[in-house]
């Protein structure tokens, strides 16, 4: 499968500590902490983060475990190492990783929504199985589905504060809009405005994302072998399910 090109994950790459500090996914990473170590049917001290990214969350997942990032990008994995020089950073598909270890939990970043079919999905699922412990657990969730997905929704988000150049300035606009729904892809547009010594530039990031019905969501977790449990995450006024998937021991 040809992989698109996305600025932020290639040359913008640079852009992504400036989209959030570490410390804003720190709620998340404890709610994830909970589930795991609630339902997992081994000790868990090492954690396999897939579609790391630029590796916010193992940023706050690393004090607990011994955390490997894998992620297809390597501009972002220069990100992840930097921020986090104490953990493993390897380059990698998610939908065909093979690794010569096994963890004792896997969650699976938001990267997950790259995904656009069912083929896409079903591949993510067996790796993570095989990839983990008997015992222990994956935990994944779409950031949206079929259900919950809001037509021409658009956020604008300013950089980050936090060791921030003094002579760049970012704001980051997305705009999510499903041309097809027929389809499992809709359109995720990225606009970043960039002044860089009070020079501006605007630039068009497009990215094209899965989007499934929950009861797609359900059946597909659960065909590799895993048992499957459901919770439900609160950010804002927002709802995620996430899937709490356990690998029999």
């Amino acid at each position: 499968m040809t992989q698109e090109k996305h600025r932020l994950y290639t040359d913008l790459a640079w852009l992504w500590p400036l989209w959030g500090d570490p410390g804003e996914y720190a709620a998340y990473c404890e709610n994830a902490i909970r589930l795991i170590e609630t339902h997992a049917r081994r000790p868990v001290r090492t954690l396999l983060n897939l579609g790391c990214g630029g590796g916010k969350n193992a940023f706050n997942l690393k004090e607990r475990y011994a955390v490997t990032g894998l992620d297809i990008s390597p501009a972002m994995l220069d990100n992840a190492r930097r921020l986090n020089p104490e953990c493993s950073f390897i380059q990698g598909n998610m939908r065909s990783f093979h690794l010569p270890m096994r963890f004792d939990a896997i969650l699976v970043d938001d990267a997950i929504c790259y995904m656009t079919s069912e083929a896409d999905l079903r591949e993510v699922f067996r790796c993570a199985y095989d990839a983990l412990e008997p015992g222990g657990v994956m935990l994944v969730g779409p950031d949206d589905t079929t259900e919950t997905f809001v037509q021409n929704e658009s956020n604008i988000t300013p950089a980050a504060t936090t060791n921030k150049p003094a002579h760049i300035d970012v704001v980051f606009v997305e705009n999510d809009y499903d041309p097809n729904p027929d389809d499992t892809v809709y359109d995720a547009l990225m606009i970043y405005i960039i002044r860089e010594n009070g020079q501006l530039r605007i630039v068009q990031d497009l990215h094209h994302l899965g989007l499934f019905p929950l009861a797609t969501w359900r059946s597909l977790v659960r065909e590799p072998g895993f048992d499957v449990q459901e919770s439900t995450y609160v950010e804002g006024e927002k709802e995620y399910t996430e899937f709490i998937c356990i690998k029999p021991a």
